[in-house]
């Protein structure tokens, strides 16, 4: 684990550099490298120094020479975690991912690197050279989480800068995307000639940062016959104007991430989203008014099969589903295996990831399609044959392969979900003792209750 103390501190904003590559943390050949999943599926100025930024386009890795652009971040992420073992947590929450990467780089050279991260071993239970060590680099550590404090505080000063630009610039050109007409001035202008002849509203003028390329890229979606709404492709402009006029489609879609580096809101916290402010706020506003609950309505939420996207509304039609299409019974599988709740978190997600790699865990044939694989496992009953509990009861499946995993919520460590059936199968009866029948009545509490009730009646 990482070392109880952390030297360093605090961060200087201003220190620059990067000094030489380190290597030997571990250099490895997989032949499933493409299949390495870096974080959950669904189902991100300081310490950098501005010298060692300029004429630097890509993003060098923290251990080798290796470099990538900017834009290509995930290629980034895999080569250090396939070559050098190391994961970075909720990475999307990096403000600056550039300036994270030097500053890390820069510091692993000064000291080892478990001084900072977490040690992850897996296989654990294999013999000592078929283990492996992963290091996790996470806001657990007060010199990261420090870091991204600052990283964002100087990405939102940055953010409102370039917003404060564009409300006071009078320069701007654009064209509305619905009728083609040219405006010039102020970008209030032309968005509020939308919102109020096209009825098409992204927002008030003042929240949004960045509004040319936010333009351009509706423009762009626009071009190529795609809903702003719904996300759907059509064969034409004329179809797809209907489509969003019938249908009031008119908007963007509230769900798509790209466009939350848009709107101001998402700089202003760090690690919370436009919808996370937002319901802080309203919760402000419902602590003034008095707690009344009586027309509350809970909403079940849907949870997926393990095997195909099928979604229930409840985990027992899940189950039921699983156990009628795919021959498995999970409950039966944890009343068999007497397993706990973590160790059916470690099972669930085993699945997940061999499912979304299209690899059978009970014969190891990939495929080339969840379809291929499915078909497979059904016809030849393999989704009932788990493989060896080592296998998949490992720390490293400890970690979700989709990150909005209902079926994870649901897991239940008591025995409340078993039938009466089940839960009086093959449980031990221990009858008394009645070789001392005479003496247990002699010396019983009982005849002295008894003699004491005679005595007061």
């Amino acid at each position: 684990m990482a070392a109880s103390e952390v030297q360093g501190l605090p961060v200087d904003p201003r220190e620059a550099g990067v000094r030489g590559a380190r290597g030997g943390i571990g250099h490895t050949d997989h032949e499933d490298s493409k299949d390495c999943i870096l974080e959950p599926l669904s189902l991100p100025e300081s310490p950098g120094g501005t010298a060692a930024l300029e004429g630097s386009p890509s993003v060098p890795c923290i251990f080798c020479e290796e470099h990538f652009p900017v834009a290509e971040q995930d290629k980034l992420l895999k080569h250090m975690i396939i070559e050098h073992k190391i994961v970075i947590a909720d990475v999307k929450l990096v403000a600056d991912f550039q300036r994270y990467i030097l500053y890390w780089r820069k510091r692993f050279t000064e000291q080892p690197i478990t001084d900072f991260c977490s040690v992850i071993r897996i296989n654990s239970t294999a013999p000592f050279e078929e283990q492996d060590n992963y290091y996790l680099l996470c806001d657990a550590l007060p010199e990261d989480r420090i870091l991204r404090e600052e990283l964002q505080k100087h990405k939102l000063k940055e953010v409102l800068d370039q917003q404060q630009r564009e409300r006071n610039d009078t320069s701007f050109h654009g064209v509305c995307m619905f009728c083609s007409e040219e405006f010039r001035g102020n970008r209030s202008v032309l968005l509020n000639h939308m919102a109020r002849e096209h009825a098409f509203n992204i927002g008030l003028p003042d929240n949004i940062v960045n509004c040319t390329e936010f333009l351009c890229t509706l423009q762009k979606k626009l071009d190529n016959l795609q809903c702003l709404y719904c996300e759907k492709t059509f064969r034409d402009k004329n179809t797809l104007k209907d489509h969003m006029r019938k249908k009031q489609h008119r908007r963007i879609n509230p769900k798509n991430r790209e466009y939350d580096r848009f709107y101001v809101i998402n700089y202003l916290e760090l690690g919370k989203s436009w919808e996370e402010v937002q319901s802080e706020d309203d919760r402000e506003l419902l602590d003034l008014q008095e707690d009344d609950w009586s027309d509350w309505q809970e909403y079940p939420v849907s949870a997926v099969c393990l095997f195909c996207e099928k979604q229930e509304e409840t985990i027992d039609k899940l189950y039921v589903h699983m156990k009628d299409t795919h021959e498995f019974d999970l409950l039966r599988i944890k009343s068999e295996l007497g397993l706990n709740f973590y160790q059916q978190v470690k099972l669930v997600n085993f699945i997940r990831r061999q499912v979304h790699q299209c690899k059978c865990y009970s014969c190891h044939v990939k495929f080339k399609s969840k379809a291929d694989l499915r078909t497979h496992m059904e016809d030849t009953k393999h989704t009932s044959l788990l493989p060896d509990r080592k296998t998949w009861d490992q720390l490293e499946y400890y970690f979700p392969t989709y990150e909005n995993d209902t079926l994870l919520c649901t897991l239940s460590d008591s025995e409340s979900d078993l039938t009466a059936q089940e839960q009086t199968e093959n449980v031990p009866i221990i009858s008394e003792d009645t070789s001392r029948l005479c003496a247990l009545k002699q010396s019983s509490v009982l005849n002295q209750l008894l003699l004491q009730g005679c005595l007061e009646n």
